[in-house]
């Protein structure tokens, strides 16, 4: 059973940049119990493959017997300031779990162990809101600007909403009932703010497990709403290449390498899952890739020795290709100049390319997604739709009315003089004359 446990709780636990509270999760193991953690995502901007380091490490987590969450934070998306309007929300929530659902598939990853939960299901409930109250008697505004300054659109004139947010993700720990929460290293001051807030509401301190960022591709952090440093899951080929072309990536230069470090957090991860997988090493999860989507080979051409991860095709007049094993292998060579910034990317491009193509299937096949995506993210150049006019419905004017109707002269009457009458009847028509009979009643 301590071997068992100690296996589990290294592939709950490997390629993380950091573990808080490692300990309680290997209390859990070794009691033999199931532990339980949540993963979430505010539906604001479209996901980008960063989204590939969390989501493929969520195949681990499989693996060790995690019961695992994925929380879709439309409550959190609203909040963030200035990203999505309360009218967008419904729409992007719907967007962010078709994207979701189809890339845990074309990783291989079953879906139906998965359970996903929309906050607003419980962030709304009397119990929620009385315990955020709790939380706002006792959080100072510094602590909560602190906690959310890495996450939460920052402003010169920051809304009350943005300091609300670290508190409800550390209470969905509890209304998740999770043992440890997972997300990105640039989460963890929102991590220790649960910490050191939760237990004195008297709820349980939950350990936190963090992930790699992905550099965008010009340097820094991916970020959806930057268009030149991020790819989008649905984005075609030529545009794949075409920001892979365009990304930062200069020879022997291994910082800030956003190309380089998207083969170190995503192309080899999903390489050695493919090739566990092949070997059978899926541990608790039996039911890992048999609906997985796309072409499920790991990342290394045919002709590579076994327990390749990662290919790069040269011609043999240039070298010949070259293959690698490991990360640092793939390092060196770069950092030496052995591997040239152009053959790497068009080697990163293919990959890309094969990991979207799924996905790209996935949307194109459900008329649902692409409706759903036209009302979750509108063209902002698009034109409004012009009003029609109304159209007008002709109605025939009474008899002797309208401008083309014969004027009438007056009826003579005994008042009526004869010269007033003969100016309103038309040249050439004659005027006749009363007699003595009809004017003297």
């Amino acid at each position: 059973m301590a071997v068992a446990a100690e296996e589990k709780y290294e592939l709950i636990t490997r390629r993380l940049q950091e573990v808080l509270g490692g300990d309680s999760i290997k209390a859990i193991l070794a009691e033999g119990r199931t532990p339980k953690c949540y993963w979430g995502s505010a539906p604001t901007g479209r996901p980008h493959i960063g989204y590939f380091v969390p989501l493929t490490k969520i195949a681990d987590f499989l693996r060790a017997g995690v019961e695992v969450t994925i929380l879709l934070a439309d409550v959190h998306a609203f909040l963030d300031n200035l990203k999505a309007p309360l009218e967008l929300v419904a729409h992007r929530t719907k967007y962010y779990k078709h994207i979701l659902i189809a890339v845990f598939t074309s990783l291989g990853i079953p879906t139906s162990k998965l359970r996903f939960v929309e906050g607003s299901s419980y962030q709304l409930t009397k119990e929620y809101n009385l315990d955020n109250y709790r939380l706002c008697a006792i959080v100072t505004e510094h602590d909560a600007k602190k906690a959310g300054a890495e996450v939460v659109k920052q402003v010169d004139s920051p809304l009350l909403s943005g300091l609300l947010y670290p508190g409800m993700q550390a209470l969905d720990e509890q209304y998740l009932g999770c043992d440890f929460q997972f997300g990105g290293v640039d989460q963890r001051k929102i991590f220790t703010f649960a910490e050191l807030y939760l237990p004195r509401l008297g709820y349980a301190k939950r350990a936190h497990l963090m992930n790699p960022m992905v550099p965008g591709l010009g340097g820094g952090k991916m970020s959806s709403s930057d268009p030149n440093s991020k790819i989008d899951f649905l984005d075609p080929p030529e545009v794949v290449r075409r920001k892979i072309k365009g990304a930062f990536c200069e020879e022997g230069n291994t910082a800030e390498n956003g190309v380089l470090s998207f083969v170190k957090a995503v192309l080899i991860p999903i390489s050695q899952l493919r090739l566990e997988r092949i070997r059978g090493e899926t541990g608790a999860d039996s039911e890992e890739g048999q609906t997985a989507t796309g072409d499920q080979r790991p990342f290394a051409l045919d002709d590579a020795p076994e327990g390749t991860v990662f290919s790069v095709f040269r011609k043999v007049e240039h070298g010949g290709s070259l293959h690698y094993q490991v990360f640092e292998q793939l390092e060196q060579d770069f950092a030496e100049k052995k591997l040239h910034p152009k053959d790497l990317k068009t080697a990163v491009a293919d990959c890309i390319v094969r990991l979207l193509e799924p996905i790209r299937k996935a949307f194109e096949e459900s008329e649902e997604w692409k409706k759903v995506e036209q009302l979750a993210y509108p063209d902002p150049n698009a034109k409004p739709d012009k009003k029609k006019k109304k159209e007008k419905v002709y109605h025939p004017p009474p008899p002797g009315k309208g401008k083309n109707a014969k004027q009438q002269p007056p009826a003579p009457t005994a008042e009526t003089d004869v010269t007033t009458v003969a100016a309103s009847v038309p040249a050439g028509e004659e005027v006749a004359k009363p007699t003595v009979d009809e004017t003297s009643q």
